[in-house]
Protein backbone atom coordinates (compact mmCIF):
# COMPACT_ATOMS: atom_id res chain seq x y z
CA UNK A 1 0.00 0.00 0.00
CA UNK A 2 2.99 2.48 0.76
CA UNK A 3 4.66 1.87 -2.55
CA UNK A 4 1.01 3.10 -4.52
CA UNK A 5 0.57 5.88 -2.49
CA UNK A 6 4.61 6.56 -3.19
CA UNK A 7 3.87 5.90 -7.01
CA UNK A 8 0.79 8.52 -6.87
CA UNK A 9 2.26 10.75 -4.73
CA UNK A 10 5.37 10.88 -7.58
CA UNK A 11 2.57 10.81 -10.35
CA UNK A 12 0.82 13.66 -9.33
CA UNK A 13 4.02 15.87 -8.49
CA UNK A 14 5.03 14.99 -11.94
CA UNK A 15 2.02 16.62 -13.15
CA UNK A 16 1.75 19.59 -11.33
CA UNK A 17 5.34 20.30 -12.67
CA UNK A 18 4.58 19.79 -16.30
CA UNK A 19 1.96 22.63 -15.31
CA UNK A 20 3.85 24.71 -13.51
CA UNK A 21 6.69 24.42 -15.95
CA UNK A 22 5.58 23.72 -19.16
CA UNK A 23 8.21 24.21 -21.26
CA UNK A 24 10.99 22.28 -19.23
CA UNK A 25 7.97 19.57 -19.02
CA UNK A 26 7.27 19.13 -22.93
CA UNK A 27 9.97 18.28 -25.23
CA UNK A 28 10.53 21.18 -27.72
CA UNK A 29 8.13 20.91 -30.61
CA UNK A 30 9.08 19.68 -34.07
CA UNK A 31 9.97 21.55 -37.06
CA UNK A 32 6.08 22.88 -37.73
CA UNK A 33 6.40 23.46 -41.15
CA UNK A 34 7.23 19.62 -41.51
CA UNK A 35 4.33 17.53 -39.69
CA UNK A 36 4.93 13.67 -39.13
CA UNK A 37 2.31 12.35 -42.06
CA UNK A 38 4.78 14.48 -44.58
CA UNK A 39 7.60 12.08 -43.77
CA UNK A 40 5.88 9.28 -44.90
CA UNK A 41 7.30 8.00 -47.94
CA UNK A 42 6.21 6.25 -50.85
CA UNK A 43 7.21 4.18 -53.39
CA UNK A 44 7.25 5.68 -56.91
CA UNK A 45 4.40 2.98 -58.21
CA UNK A 46 2.12 3.85 -55.22
CA UNK A 47 2.49 8.37 -55.92
CA UNK A 48 2.56 7.33 -59.51
CA UNK A 49 -0.90 5.24 -58.52
CA UNK A 50 -2.58 7.58 -56.62
CA UNK A 51 -1.87 11.17 -58.97
CA UNK A 52 -2.85 8.95 -61.91
CA UNK A 53 -6.42 8.12 -60.21
CA UNK A 54 -6.87 11.69 -59.34
CA UNK A 55 -5.93 12.47 -63.02
CA UNK A 56 -2.85 14.01 -62.98
CA UNK A 57 -0.36 12.93 -65.29
CA UNK A 58 3.66 12.89 -65.20
CA UNK A 59 6.20 13.52 -68.09
CA UNK A 60 9.42 12.51 -68.01
CA UNK A 61 12.23 13.81 -70.92
CA UNK A 62 14.00 10.50 -70.05
CA UNK A 63 10.95 8.64 -70.72
CA UNK A 64 11.84 6.63 -67.44
CA UNK A 65 11.47 6.90 -63.56
CA UNK A 66 14.65 6.13 -62.01
CA UNK A 67 15.42 8.10 -59.29
CA UNK A 68 19.52 7.96 -59.93
CA UNK A 69 19.28 9.81 -63.33
CA UNK A 70 17.94 13.32 -64.07
CA UNK A 71 16.34 13.09 -66.95
CA UNK A 72 13.82 11.11 -65.44
CA UNK A 73 10.87 12.11 -63.38
CA UNK A 74 10.90 10.01 -59.76
CA UNK A 75 8.29 10.00 -57.37
CA UNK A 76 9.91 7.15 -55.09
CA UNK A 77 10.60 8.68 -51.84
CA UNK A 78 7.91 11.13 -52.45
CA UNK A 79 6.30 12.73 -49.06
CA UNK A 80 2.97 11.44 -48.67
CA UNK A 81 1.97 15.04 -47.97
CA UNK A 82 3.72 16.26 -51.32
CA UNK A 83 1.25 13.49 -53.72
CA UNK A 84 -1.96 14.54 -51.68
CA UNK A 85 -0.54 18.54 -51.81
CA UNK A 86 -0.92 17.61 -55.56
CA UNK A 87 -4.09 16.40 -55.61
CA UNK A 88 -5.41 19.32 -53.07
CA UNK A 89 -3.95 21.38 -55.91
CA UNK A 90 -5.89 19.99 -58.81
CA UNK A 91 -9.15 19.41 -56.83
CA UNK A 92 -9.43 23.34 -55.50
CA UNK A 93 -7.87 24.79 -59.14
CA UNK A 94 -9.99 22.91 -61.51
CA UNK A 95 -6.57 22.91 -63.79
CA UNK A 96 -5.28 20.13 -65.71
CA UNK A 97 -1.62 19.23 -63.85
CA UNK A 98 1.25 17.25 -65.22
CA UNK A 99 4.43 16.56 -62.87
CA UNK A 100 7.72 17.23 -64.49
CA UNK A 101 9.68 16.53 -62.00
CA UNK A 102 9.78 14.89 -59.05
CA UNK A 103 12.84 13.04 -56.21
CA UNK A 104 15.06 12.54 -59.20
CA UNK A 105 18.65 13.61 -58.54
CA UNK A 106 19.72 16.71 -60.65
CA UNK A 107 18.02 19.57 -58.63
CA UNK A 108 19.18 22.27 -55.87
CA UNK A 109 19.49 20.22 -52.14
CA UNK A 110 18.59 21.03 -48.97
CA UNK A 111 16.02 20.31 -45.95
CA UNK A 112 12.90 20.87 -47.96
CA UNK A 113 14.54 19.83 -51.63
CA UNK A 114 13.09 17.67 -54.37
CA UNK A 115 15.17 14.71 -53.34
CA UNK A 116 13.76 14.83 -49.77
CA UNK A 117 10.36 14.45 -51.19
CA UNK A 118 9.17 18.39 -50.70
CA UNK A 119 9.22 19.42 -54.15
CA UNK A 120 7.17 18.56 -56.92
CA UNK A 121 7.46 20.06 -60.41
CA UNK A 122 4.42 20.76 -62.56
CA UNK A 123 4.10 21.90 -66.22
CA UNK A 124 3.36 25.22 -66.94
CA UNK A 125 0.06 26.77 -67.98
CA UNK A 126 -2.75 29.73 -67.91
CA UNK A 127 -4.90 27.95 -65.83
CA UNK A 128 -2.67 26.92 -63.21
CA UNK A 129 -0.49 30.19 -63.37
CA UNK A 130 -3.77 32.11 -63.12
CA UNK A 131 -4.96 30.17 -60.16
CA UNK A 132 -1.74 30.65 -58.17
CA UNK A 133 -0.66 34.33 -59.03
CA UNK A 134 -5.02 34.92 -58.44
CA UNK A 135 -5.98 33.09 -54.73
CA UNK A 136 -2.09 33.11 -53.07
CA UNK A 137 -0.23 35.85 -51.35
CA UNK A 138 2.94 37.37 -53.40
CA UNK A 139 6.05 36.89 -50.76
CA UNK A 140 8.28 38.48 -53.67
CA UNK A 141 10.11 37.62 -56.48
CA UNK A 142 8.30 34.38 -58.38
CA UNK A 143 7.28 33.44 -55.62
CA UNK A 144 3.72 33.03 -53.80
CA UNK A 145 2.60 31.18 -50.48
CA UNK A 146 -0.60 29.16 -50.23
CA UNK A 147 -2.88 29.52 -46.93
CA UNK A 148 -1.29 26.41 -46.00
CA UNK A 149 2.54 27.59 -46.38
CA UNK A 150 3.12 25.94 -49.08
CA UNK A 151 5.17 27.84 -51.63
CA UNK A 152 4.74 27.88 -55.78
CA UNK A 153 7.80 29.34 -57.52
CA UNK A 154 7.21 30.16 -61.08
CA UNK A 155 10.51 29.03 -62.46
CA UNK A 156 9.11 30.66 -66.01
CA UNK A 157 9.14 27.01 -68.11
CA UNK A 158 7.21 24.98 -64.82
CA UNK A 159 6.36 25.44 -61.64
CA UNK A 160 7.94 24.18 -58.69
CA UNK A 161 6.17 23.73 -55.35
CA UNK A 162 6.78 23.44 -51.41
CA UNK A 163 4.85 21.28 -50.01
CA UNK A 164 5.35 21.72 -46.28
CA UNK A 165 2.07 20.09 -45.87
CA UNK A 166 -0.99 18.37 -48.18
CA UNK A 167 -2.65 22.32 -48.40
CA UNK A 168 -5.71 20.66 -46.34
CA UNK A 169 -6.40 17.79 -47.57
Amino acid sequence: MNKVLRSAAIGISALALAFSFPAAAQAAPADTKAPAGALAKLSHATAAAQLSSAGIGIRSSGGCSNRNNPTCTSLDQVNSASIQGAITLKNASGCALTVTGGTETGHASGTYSHWNGYKLDFAMSSCLTNYVTRTFTSIGGSKWQSGAGNIYYNEVNHWDVTFYNCGGC
